[in-house]
């Protein structure tokens, strides 16, 4: 086969996008306003939900709704240890302390069976990840939480659904990305979601400077040169027009994104299959799998090579591979923050060292599939 270069990721923007800007361009409304309010009402539609409430990135989002729970000093949040750092950070951010949690390597998810015995008198949140899409056992979570409040990262999981409810609605509140290696993109920008009035309420109030109305009301009501009241310590956390211009137009893709992706998924499944050393991601049908990322386990034992030998074979011939993400309790900061060691999360080891993510996105051709497919399969 003819060599190809096949980049991990690649969002997929074009003219529709462009025409999309012309309008707060124009217009002159380029912070947040119309188009934003336009696409939190269009998310909060698709995800069946009552409030979404826009915001610069998952990681805000994921800051806002610690905010929002007054999460302080001297609590404790759990954390799956296997997940992008931000799902952390945002807990010191606070001053409150993270309690790493061991995940499933089958599913790459918080596992509910090492769950109950992180929960203490000082848990006042569980963050759940939905990672690479998949969503996390909520139900099995819920039982064993209780009254804790599960706040769902979702980073990965905008479209993704468990037992027909989609991610952002499972928890007390959701938390998306946008990001150009999500299945939709405003560049950078995040969601938060939520059915809780007094929440949805104090979200919009928080991420806005604590301004006790938002700029759009304001020019819009009868007295725009009187400024709003700030009761409360808020963030500039707003996304902008022109991001909210894009992300509607995004949205509308959402399902045709994730239904392609869906598709090379399962042709990725039927032709890896009889690879004895790869695991393949495997769920049941009570989950809608939003495949941010084709994430794969590495069994060293029956493979050629290493997992970082294989992704440097697959580089030579022009495939982009990542691991899946990185076990948070093994960077440096926290490992020495903590005094972890590596194989104190098992689960989470496995897929930090085992993992791998190969190319799965709208921008990729039948012929790139196939190239991926069999030089995986020629590796030796």
């Amino acid at each position: 086969m003819e060599k190809r270069n096949i980049p991990i990721s690649l969002p997929v923007t074009g003219n529709d996008e462009w025409q999309a800007l012309k309008e707060p361009l124009e217009t002159g409304w380029l912070t947040a306003g119309p188009k934003v309010r336009a696409f939190e009402d269009a998310f909060a539609e698709r995800h069946q939900v009552k409030y979404a409430i826009a915001v610069t990135s998952a990681t805000t989002a994921l800051h806002l709704a610690l905010i929002a729970l007054d999460i302080k000093a001297g609590d404790e949040v759990i954390v799956p240890a296997f997940t992008w750092v931000s799902t952390a950070n945002v807990v010191l951010y606070q001053g409150a302390e993270v309690v790493f949690c061991d995940i499933d390597p089958k599913t790459f998810n918080l596992d509910p069976k090492k769950l109950k015995e992180k929960i203490t008198p000082k848990t006042k949140a569980i963050m759940v990840v939905h990672l690479f899409g998949l969503c996390a056992p909520m139900d099995e979570i819920k039982t064993i939480a209780g009254n804790i409040p599960l706040i769902e990262d979702g980073a990965c999981a905008a479209g993704s659904a468990c037992k027909g409810v989609p991610a952002g609605g499972l928890g007390l509140m959701g938390c998306f990305s946008f990001h150009p290696r999500k299945s939709i993109t405003t560049g950078e920008g995040g969601m938060i979601t939520t059915n809780h009035d007094i929440l949805g309420e104090k979200l919009q109030i928080l991420r806005n400077h604590g301004a006790s109305i938002s700029e759009e009301q304001r020019h819009h009501g009868a007295k725009p040169y009187i400024l709003p009241d700030f009761n409360v310590l808020g963030y500039n956390y707003r996304m902008t027009d022109l991001q909210g211009a894009t992300g509607l137009v995004q949205l509308k893709k959402l399902d045709q994104f994730i239904d392609e992706r869906a598709r090379w998924a399962d042709y990725y499944k039927r032709e890896l299959t009889s690879i004895s050393w790869l695991s393949l991601p495997d769920f049941s049908d009570d989950y809608k799998h939003g495949w941010q990322s084709f994430v794969l386990l590495i069994d060293e034992e029956k493979a050629p090579c290493s997992r970082n030998e294989i992704m440097e074979c697959l580089q030579e011939a022009g495939i982009s591979t990542r691991p899946g993400t990185h076990a948070v309790h093994m960077l440096g900061f926290y490992r020495e923050k903590y005094s972890i060691q590596p194989q104190d999360y098992p689960g989470a080891q496995i897929a930090n060292d085992k993992s791998i993510s190969i190319p799965l996105h709208n921008r990729m051709a039948k012929e790139d599939f196939e190239y991926i497919v069999h030089a995986i399969k020629n590796i030796s």
